[in-house]
Formats: structure tokens, sequence, C-alpha cells
């Protein structure tokens, strides 16, 4: 690795690091203050901690290369996540900050959907965080493939050198600062992903002489290439879009939004959360069609599509900048890494120690074993990432389907809909796991192809959840009078004077 190189990623672990250390000093050791940062968070830290813990690596590496591949048709699926990701703020975010207050301070996603529907038999419980524990496991293994393969690619070291690595790092930031921890570190890492999908794109058009021969480059290897709706059928564009289905599910992404200081803060949260990811994912774009243009034009071999932003960062940019804009890769893949290793820890520790094993556990004897939860999952991700040949990463490429299909309908209907049973609720999270796990391994064809290469199978996931929900509600229509009472109270928390969120006593 180049000294400059070394010396730009060294500052970027150093500077999480010390964000980490940071928040271990400004921690209480309260279970809140560790799980939901004492639901002070600011509206920009919200807004791009939820981007950067969102993203991935699939930012900086998976949408250029598809575009590269594919040209301006692979965009599509931004398309979706653009206008998920806004419904997300308008439908999700004011309702579940106030109703997870209302909710005797529910701190996790499994916790706030026991107490919305006062269920002491504890199976949504149960069900929901053990579906979070062993997804979210298995996704922050692959995040932990990701990094290794990047020193392995980038730098030449071992692979196992840089899995240990960008584990060890993110381990010891999330362990020690838990969510406020997480939650910075994203807010720096999410500008550094803005600050690099601007410069780098902008430097391969640049190189280009300018936009017009760029795109002409692009067009003389394909003319349909700039095209939005060459090569895609109307179910190819119905099931790109169907991505924005998945944010409504996504513990990691929604979790942000119960940790927000004030209601008021969260139309501040949603202009800057947008902003960011409208530039991000154009850049993004616009990565794939100018590594294109600027490959062609320089007679570049390139093995793998989804590595274009490294090329053009080590070939357009000085080692120091160069060593900045993979740490920007980086900062994509450990910002999901440590929301994952967060959400989990939470769940173990508030939904099966707290309620099962120690009911008197003191706040720090909690945060103790949030900490212990936090290694624990990372030490088992750990150990699945060392086999680079599993097949983990097949069933993690599906796994946003998976949570937006059995949680996105229930938390929707649970924030919007009064008539919602405990029923209903286990019966949507059940029938929607089920469906996407039938759509993908199923012994059958659809016109020939198998179902998820159909049609995404968030799509009949979604569907199915919210008809068995919905008409399990119906059928039954058993709502406890102090469900349905929570639930006016919510919205009357809704309509109260600005700055003000009125809470009825705890009982």
């Amino acid at each position: 690795m180049n000294t400059e190189t070394a010396i730009s990623l060294g500052a970027y672990f150093l500077l999480m690091l010390a964000i980490g250390a940071y928040a271990y000093r400004k921690s209480t050791g309260n279970v809140s203050e560790f799980m939901l940062g004492g639901r002070q968070l600011h509206p920009a830290v919200v807004a791009l901690s939820a981007g950067a813990s969102d993203m991935s690596g699939w930012m900086l590496m998976g949408l250029p290369g598809a575009v590269y591949l594919s040209g301006l048709n692979a965009a599509w699926i931004a398309v979706g996540l653009l206008i998920g990701a806004w419904l997300n703020y308008r439908l999700v975010a004011l309702r579940l900050r106030v109703y997870t207050e209302v909710a005797d301070d529910a701190i996790t996603i499994p916790d706030y959907l026991e107490k919305r529907f006062e269920d002491r038999s504890r199976k949504l419980r149960v069900i929901s965080s053990l579906v979070i524990v062993i997804f979210f496991t298995l996704y922050t293994s692959a995040g932990l493939v990701a990094g290794g393969k990047l020193f392995e690619a980038s730098f030449g070291y071992d692979y196992r050198f840089g899995l240990v690595l960008t584990a060890g790092v993110v381990i010891a930031y999330t362990l020690f600062g838990g969510f406020l921890a997480v939650s910075l570190t994203d807010f720096v890492q999410g500008c550094i992903m803005f600050a690099a999908l601007v410069l780098v794109p902008v430097a391969a058009i640049v190189a280009m002489d300018g936009w017009q021969p760029t795109r002409l480059a692009v067009e003389a290897l394909d003319p349909d290439f700039l095209g939005w709706l060459s090569g895609i059928s109307t179910l190819g564009i119905l099931s790109a879009l169907a991505w924005g289905l998945g944010y409504f599910g996504q513990p990691h992404i929604i979790v942000r939004f119960m940790a927000i200081r004030s209601i008021d803060d969260l139309p501040t949260a949603r202009r800057i959360g947008m902003s960011w990811m409208l530039v991000t994912v154009v850049g993004a774009v616009m990565v794939g069609i100018a590594g294109l243009a600027y490959v062609s034009a320089n007679a570049i071999r390139i093995d793998d599509p989804e590595t274009i932003f490294i090329l053009l960062s080590q070939t357009l940019f000085s080692p120091l900048v160069a060593g900045f804009l993979l740490a920007a890769i980086l900062a994509a893949i450990m910002s999901t890494i440590s929301s994952q290793l967060l959400v989990s820890s939470s769940s173990l520790t508030e939904d099966f120690y707290k309620t099962f094993l120690r009911k008197a556990a003191s706040q720090r004897e909690l945060v103790l074993v949030g900490r212990i939860s936090t290694l624990v999952v990372a030490i088992v991700a750990l150990g699945l990432s060392l086999d680079r040949s599993s097949n983990i990463l097949s069933l993690v490429g599906n796994a946003w389907a998976g949570f937006g299909a059995a949680f996105g309908p229930v938390i929707l209907l649970s924030l919007h809909w009064r008539g919602l049973t405990r029923d209903g609720a286990l019966a949507g999270i059940g029938v929607g796991a089920v469906t996407v796990l039938l759509w993908l391994y199923a012994p059958f064809t659809i016109a020939g192809q198998a179902p998820s290469a159909f049609l995404y199978e968030i799509i009949p996931g979604f569907a199915a959840s919210s008809i068995a929900a919905i008409g399990v509600s119906l059928w039954r229509r058993n709502v406890p009078k102090s469900v349905s009472d929570r639930f006016i109270a919510m919205d009357a928390a809704l309509q109260g004077p600005a700055g003000s969120t009125p809470l009825p006593a705890k009982t």
C-alpha cells in the first residue's frame, strides 16, 4: 500500500475510534442512552446516519457496477429507494417517534410491538427478535466479507487481515460508544460518502473533456445505454421500484426515527436526508456512466465492474486523495455493520435477557450485557465470514425483502390503524416472511423463470403480509380498550402544540 494512502486510511480509522471514545465518555450507563442515544439526536445526525447505514457498499460498488454493465435502466432501483425513503419519513418517522415513547418508552422494534399490542404471551417479541438477530448476523457477516475483499483487491493484503481489521474497528466503537457512537460515526461516514460521490464522477467527466464527449463515448458502445426503458420490461421496472417497500420494515433504519430529540426536528431531518440521498444516488449512477466512458477511451481492462469506483479513485487522484476515497467505501460498509450489530445487541439485551432472564436487572447491568451481546454477534458474524465460499451472501441478498415483507406492513398498520390486533400482527410477520422464502426457494417456475427472476419477492411478500394482517384483525376484532386508548393518546400527542409531546401516564 502506498504510504500516502495508508495515512488517509489510518486517519479514518483513528477518527472512528476517537468518536467511539467520545461517545463512551458521554455515556451515563443508562440502557436507553446506550440503545437510543437518550432520544437526543440532532436531525442532521439522524438523517445522515439513517442514509449511511442504509446504503452500505451497494452505493459505491453495487449501483455503479450495475449501471456500468446494463446502462441507465439499472437506475430504477435507485428511483424506488428514493421514493421509499421519502415515504418512510412521511408515514413512519413522526408516528413511530411518538408511539414508542407513549408505549412505555419502547426502545427496540420487538419491544414496541409487544407494548403496542399489550402482548403478554411474548410471542410478538420473541418471533420478531429471532428474525432480527438471525438475519442481521448474516447481514453483518456479508459486510465483513466486503471489507476483507476490499483490502485484498485494493491493497493486496490477505483477505483475513482485512476482515479482522474492519471487524476490529467497528466492534471497538460500537462496543463502547453504543448508539451515540454508531450514529456519530455514521454521520461522518455519510459526509465522506457524499464528498466521494461528487468528486469521482466529476473528475471522470472532466478527464473526458466534459459531459458531451462522455455521452458520445458510451453511446458509441451502446446506443441505448442512456435509455431508461431500453432492455427492461414493465415487470422489471415494477420489481426495481418495489425496493422502496423495504424501508418500512428495516429495523436499523427506522430505529433512527425513535432517537431524534424532538418531533419538530423531523421535517429538517427529512430535508437533509433526502437531499443527501438524491445527490449520492445520482453520483453513484454517474460513476457507472462516466466510468464506462473513461475505461473505453483509455483502453483499460476491468475484470469486475463493481470495482469501477476503486479504479477511478486510484487512477484519477493522488494516493492521499485516493486513500480518502477508498475510505468512503469502508465508511459505507462499516456504517451498516455497526448499525446491524447494535440492533442485534439491543434485541438480545432488551428482548431476551431483560425479558426472560433478569427482569430486575439494573441499567448498568443491561449496558454491560448490551456490550457483551455486541461482541458475541460480531464474533459469530466474523466466524461465518471466514468462509468466502459460503452461500451466506445469497441469503443476505434477500434479507432486505425478508425484513420489508415481514415487518413493513405491520409497522405501517400499527401506526395508522387502530383496528390492527396482536393476532393480525403475528399473522402479518409470519406470512410475509414465509412468502418471501417460498418465492425464493419453492420448486416451481412462472413463465419458465424462477419466481424471484420473474418478480422481486418483496412484492408478493408485502401483499400477502398486508392481507394476512388486515384479514385476521377484521376476523377476530379483539382490540383491548387499553390498546385502543393508547392509540388515541398517540394521535392526540401528534395534534398537540408545536414542540410538545403530551404523554399519558405510564402503566
